[in-house]
């Protein structure tokens, strides 16, 4: 590393559809709050960010918005993204000596050039002097601790919020990969859809979260589970509540399921047969928020036919890999996505 880069403030950043991580340089992870954002209409500021945003979800008079600036890992409000950054690293640019601050951000691999683009703009517009992009696999792999760099199959299933990455990585690059919209929010989305259509009661958002994290599964187990859910009665208008129990859940979530299998069933039909093998004796590695599911591994393995693996704390899986690059941003600059180039502000 330079004696420049040691005068900048280096930051990993995963920004998540559901949460973001700030990584710093020496330091760790610092930061972990939902990517959240509360609007008063009245006079266009921002009331709350994170986690305290996150809390207003559902509760909040009209006037006052709760949005999601990223869709399925896509920046879809670019000035409320950019408020939240601008907030996130407000937050870890405390001496002002250290003012520049070099970032390395984890993104989808199926992003397209415009879409990249914007995250570069965001982060940059936010406070940043210099972006790399790091795409979310191989950032996932390098915080599991995994061997990227040798010409040997290393099997990564990333899911989090938004998006289900699907990569093959091998020699420090990505050899297939694909990219499913389909992951923790839209499990949440069959949650409040089944409890609809069989109960004809409305829940939120953070009902459906909790349900699926006390007591959703992708394999049924010896244990039966339930859970008493408030919500409002959609003939009456009135609240309501019921029992829901583990196996609805479970018939909820099938269908999403099947697709994140069907996925990585693909990939793994695309694969060079010596890499195949690779994989067959490696396993498949799980990361994310979403791999949390109870079960959803020995499901992927039951499926697959290959033993497959939550990877140690696969929540800031993503996080420590884009730490580690930027704590070694020389040893790593070739695993940087080269399609936009580092944008640099004097």
């Amino acid at each position: 590393m330079g004696f420049f880069d040691q005068l900048k403030t280096g930051v990993g950043i995963d920004l998540g559809t559901a949460n973001s991580l700030l990584y710093v340089r020496g330091e760790g992870i610092v930061l972990r709050e939902p990517t959240v954002i509360a609007l008063n209409n009245k006079t266009g500021k921002a009331i709350a960010i994170g986690e305290e945003a996150q809390r207003m979800m559902g509760r909040t008079p009209s006037h006052i918005d709760v949005i999601r600036p990223l869709v399925n890992g896509v920046i879809s409000d670019f000035a409320m993204t950019q408020e939240i950054l601008k907030y996130f690293l407000g937050r870890v640019k405390k001496n002002v000596f250290y003012r520049y601050i070099q970032a390395v951000v984890a993104i989808p691999t199926n992003l397209t050039e415009v879409e990249r683009k914007s995250v570069e703009d965001a982060v940059v517009s936010a406070g940043a002097s210099g972006v790399h992009l790091l795409e979310e696999p191989i950032a996932a792999a390098l915080g599991a601790g995994l061997p990227i760099d040798e010409p040997n199959a290393t099997m990564v299933v990333d899911l989090g919020g938004g998006t289900t990455e699907v990569a093959i990585i091998s020699m420090g690059g990505v050899v297939v990969s694909e990219s499913l919209k389909i992951a923790g929010d839209k499990l949440n989305d069959d949650i409040i859809q089944f409890v609809r259509d069989d109960y004809k009661m409305m829940i939120g958002f953070p009902t459906a979260q909790r349900i699926k994290m006390e007591i959703g599964s992708a394999l049924a187990s010896d244990k039966k589970l339930e859970m008493r859910v408030s919500g409002r009665d959609l003939s009456s208008g009135l609240p309501k509540e019921i029992t829901i129990k583990d196996s609805q859940v479970r018939i909820a979530l099938a269908s999403s399921l099947k697709q994140i299998v069907d996925v990585i069933k693909r990939v793994i039909e695309k694969t060079p047969p010596e890499l195949s093998g690779d994989i067959l004796k490696n396993g498949i590695y799980l990361s994310g928020g979403g791999s949390l599911l109870s079960h959803l591994d020995k499901l992927i393995e039951k499926e697959v036919q290959v033993k497959t693996v939550r990877v140690e704390d696969p929540l800031t899986c993503v996080a420590r890999g884009t730490g580690l690059a930027i704590e070694n941003i020389g040893q790593y600059k070739n695993l940087f996505a080269l399609s936009v180039q580092p944008v640099h502000i004097e």
